[in-house]
């Protein structure tokens, strides 16, 4: 199976008909359907289930899909961390995390570093800690960001100063907004938007759970998300109340939103972690000096 033949399963997945691809990839419309069905016969599945419109993934397409991706992404970081490898240094660091205002002190980091390292390029990552640790251990992502809690035994880390603050997301004129904190008992009877990593984690003990108590099973979960953003839409458009952190959704005087910490206050630390024995491209390699110099402490 040739690299060249899995970018083009790609295009093709991507555009959602030969065509497409063809003008994409700047081939032929009868090379392009040759090479697919090559691959077909080579894995002995059929990945595509064709129309005379477009063409749509099978489950077999679906699952090379991920695979393939991951296969490129790895693929090209390699050949920019050799493409770096010279005596001025350029290159890429890649860093996924969830949304957290800790990113700010990323970009602080960044900032600084541009003034020496003005060729270095940053790719960021956004998703949940369980998207996170698997491109990490993949070796698609150089670092990771986490919010506590975390299982960091696999990592080395550094914890990064500061932590961020739980509460929940509400329209102005919700009647939750009248107060200046959230307490369990308020959200027991309103539909409630939570991270699906919360509750995840709920299953074993950690601090979110503990705030919540036995107060947790009442609940009424109408939806769950991954990303805060979405979480905010939903809000906004007054599907329920969201809890979040703080500083990720806008609640400028300019939203239709709000945000009101629970009480009793929670907080979550935060953790820059990387694999343990990472071989790392000189670009990731400055990075990584830089903020344990910013960040001083690691474990």
């Amino acid at each position: 199976m040739e690299l060249r033949v899995l970018r083009y399963f790609l295009a093709v997945a991507r555009e959602g008909s030969i065509t497409g691809a063809a003008d994409f990839l700047h081939v032929t419309q009868p090379t392009l359907s040759r090479q697919l069905k090559d691959l077909e016969q080579d894995l002995g599945k059929k990945l595509f289930t064709r129309s005379s419109h477009n063409i749509i993934l099978t489950d077999e397409g679906m699952l090379l899909r991920k695979r393939a991706e991951a296969i490129v992404d790895m693929v090209d970081k390699l050949e920019a961390e050799f493409n770096s490898m010279e005596e001025t240094i350029s290159g890429d660091v890649y860093i996924g995390g969830g949304e957290t205002d800790a990113m700010r002190q990323i970009a602080r980091v960044v900032r600084g570093l541009q003034l020496c390292y003005p060729n270095i390029q940053y790719h960021l990552y956004s998703g949940n800690a369980d998207d996170v640790t698997e491109r990490l251990d993949k070796g698609l992502i150089d670092f990771g960001i986490l919010i506590q809690p975390a299982n960091l035994s696999k990592y080395n880390y550094i914890d990064i100063p500061g932590e961020d603050v739980w509460g929940v997301v509400m329209r102005k004129e919700s009647p939750l907004a009248l107060k200046d904190t959230i307490q369990a008992a308020d959200l027991i009877d309103v539909p409630v938007i939570c991270s699906r990593q919360a509750i995840k984690q709920t299953f074993s003990k950690n601090e979110f759970a503990d705030w919540f108590g036995e107060d947790f099973e009442k609940l009424n979960i109408i939806a769950t998300y991954n990303l805060a953003y979405n979480a905010a839409i939903m809000v906004d458009e007054g599907i329920g109340y969201a809890v979040v952190l703080d500083k990720i959704v806008n609640t400028s005087s300019d939203s239709n939103l709000c945000f009101r910490p629970l009480k009793p206050r929670l907080e979550s630390g935060l953790n820059i972690v990387w694999k343990k024995h990472q071989t790392f491209s000189a670009a990731a390699e400055i990075f990584l000096k830089e903020i344990k110099a910013k960040f001083t402490k690691e474990t």
